[in-house]
């Protein structure tokens, strides 16, 4: 196939529109089922590239969950634990793969962001993870191959137009790329970066004990930020990212959102979250939502008498600030990785409050000696290591 003719572009009034090689070359996939869009093969090509560098990295499985072109959850195939199988509402499904482990936790970092994902799997689509995927809102998936009854689960979703695109796994692109803005040619070099532990070497910080957890987890966070748009930095905890912060024009506004993604995540696996009684027929978004709402500042919305009867059996007691600080209180262990340098302290105290111990950034700011203090100060290590990581 030299080319895909796609419905409309970014938008329904942006035509014509198509994807193809500008060689000439056959396009590196192939369409086993329903008609991808624009959007969606933005998501899907930067989301491959995410996983097959993820897998490169960690030698697990990866998987992504992308949304308007960056990932809202990225995660090696790492085991869950019988909480994260509650919160990420997969245990009913028995023994899962690791593929399946893998999307679990993608998926299962930011529910609400992934609502309506395209997911990107390193390896093949087995049956377990199909089954998964066959009962969330998505728009499509990408992956080097299907096991047969899995493209069969996944071909009834979306009254059989769900998107399954199949991509070689050996496709190299070319090594310069081109894109256009207001009629003008813009050319570089395809970032190639190789991300590894050699990017890890240089620890600007007193301590610097960095075991090799956390260098999976810093290495997850790089290679995320790597196709996450910036502004952009990424909390990854056991193997998955837990708060992402992608476009924000000041980067501490980027620490902030992605740590209150972080903060969410810890909070959903809370004695008091996790007893929450829903109504036996409630929609998975309705819940999903309704969580949100519980631990965020708009838990009237979901308390108020007449809303919560149609969420829970038993009206909720208010999750009080004083309660939620000391169950995030117990967050610990958690990496930060950051696109571009901190040029305050002020993100470093940030990441703090929600459990960060592990940073990596470039580093280059005229403040990196406060910066580092600050990171002393909490007996954080920090790896400073010359590397920016935008992505437009």
């Amino acid at each position: 196939m030299k080319e895909f003719e796609l419905k409309y572009g970014i938008n329904p009034n942006q035509k014509p529109a198509r994807i193809y090689v500008e060689s000439g070359e056959d396009l590196p996939i192939t369409i086993l089922n329903g008609r991808p869009g624009y959007i969606n093969f933005m998501d899907a090509f930067n989301g491959w590239q995410l996983v097959k560098e993820l897998k490169e990295a960690t030698g697990y499985p990866a998987a992504t969950s992308f949304k308007h072109v960056s990932p809202a959850g990225a995660a090696i195939g790492k085991p869950l634990s019988d909480t994260l199988k509650q919160i990420y509402f997969v245990d009913d499904l028995g023994e899962l793969s690791p593929i399946a482990c893998a999307y679990a936790r993608a998926r299962g970092a930011d529910r609400m962001s992934s609502f309506g994902d395209f997911i990107s799997l390193s390896d093949v689509c087995d049956v377990s993870c199909a089954k998964m995927i066959q009962r969330e809102v998505s728009d499509g998936i990408i992956a080097p191959g299907y096991e047969p009854e899995a493209l069969e689960i996944l071909k009834s979703k979306k009254k059989g137009n769900y998107a399954i695109i199949q991509i070689d796994e050996n496709y190299v692109p070319a090594p310069v790329e081109h894109k256009q803005i207001f009629g003008i040619t813009f050319e570089q070099g395809r970032n190639d970066l190789k991300v590894d532990e050699s990017l890890l070497e240089n620890i600007v910080t007193k301590n610097k004990d960095l075991p090799v957890e956390a260098k999976h987890d810093l290495m997850i966070s790089l290679i995320t930020l790597k196709y996450t748009q910036s502004n952009s930095v990424c909390y990854v905890k056991d193997g998955q990212a837990i708060g992402i912060g992608a476009g924000q024009q000041s980067r501490v506004h980027c620490v902030r959102l992605a740590g209150q993604k972080a903060d969410n995540w810890l909070l959903r696996q809370s004695p008091k979250v996790m007893n929450l009684q829903f109504v036996d027929d409630i929609k998975r978004a309705d819940r999903d939502n309704a969580i949100d709402n519980y631990i965020g500042e708009a838990f009237m919305d979901v308390l108020a008498e007449g809303a919560w009867q149609r969420l829970f059996k038993v009206k909720p007691t208010i999750y009080t600030d004083e309660e939620k600080r000391i169950w995030l209180d117990q967050m610990t262990g958690v990496s930060l990785g950051s696109d571009a340098f901190f040029p305050f302290p002020d993100s470093i105290e940030r990441g703090h409050r929600s459990g960060v111990q592990y940073i990596v950034q470039p580093g280059g700011s005229v403040r990196d000696d406060l910066v580092i203090e600050c990171c002393d100060k909490y007996n954080m290590v920090m790896v400073n290591n010359g590397v920016r990581l935008f992505h437009h």
